[in-house]
């Protein structure tokens, strides 16, 4: 019985004597298995503006249609991969730079990766996008800062409005609203359900192979 050849792709140096490893199955052949295109959808906006509410909806609405999707939330990575940072400018963008390499690593698995994180400043969405390269889209989920403290799911503006939050994005620290977002959804004028599907659609648009 012959035995199964391989190419073996040459191992590339960074500079620093370290060779990102480089498996066999490309993400072009998986994104043919999965029968849609990998990459990041980026979903930000205030505290209480609706993203994750909206990326949880969309997972789910996606998955049982058939396509590999995840989420990546920024509260779940901070309390673990990135439980060591605070949330001053300079954590925030590390924060950011950690999270789009993970986002990377599962776009090139065949993953569409919704990734809900608050994100406040051009240079850290910049950051990642320039991680990201291929496949990455920037959804603005806009909500009037009102709407967000009298929504207040978990009770973060109460507490920075007390002074038991220093540094909370909208009260101590300016959100700079993007300039140029792939997708708008304002969540002050639509309706959750409204706003979901407007996602869905945008990916379902934008994936196809």
């Amino acid at each position: 019985m012959k035995s199964a050849t391989c190419e073996v792709t040459p191992l590339k140096n960074t500079g620093k004597n370290i060779y990102p490893h480089q498996g066999f199955v490309s993400r072009k052949k998986r994104n043919q298995e999965f029968g849609h295109e990998s990459g990041v959808v980026w979903l930000t906006g205030l505290s209480g503006a609706g993203k994750s509410t909206i990326a949880t909806l969309a997972e789910r609405m996606l998955f049982q249609q058939g396509y590999n999707v995840s989420i990546l939330d920024g509260d779940t990575l901070r309390s673990g991969l990135n439980a060591d940072l605070d949330f001053s400018r300079e954590s925030r963008e590390e924060n950011l730079r950690r999270t789009g390499e993970v986002a990377s690593l599962f776009a090139e698995t065949g993953h569409i990766v919704l990734a809900s994180f608050i994100s406040p400043h051009h240079e850290g969405r910049e950051t990642v996008r320039s991680i990201i390269e291929n496949n990455f889209y920037l959804v603005h989920v806009h909500a009037e800062i009102d709407d967000c403290i009298t929504r207040d799911p978990k009770g973060l503006y109460k507490k920075a409005l007390l002074g038991g939050i220093e540094n909370f994005t909208g009260i101590g620290q300016e959100y700079e609203e993007p300039e140029n977002p792939d997708l708008e959804i304002n969540t002050s004028a639509c309706s959750i359900a409204d706003s979901t599907m407007k996602l869905v659609t945008f990916i379902k648009s934008n994936f196809q192979l």
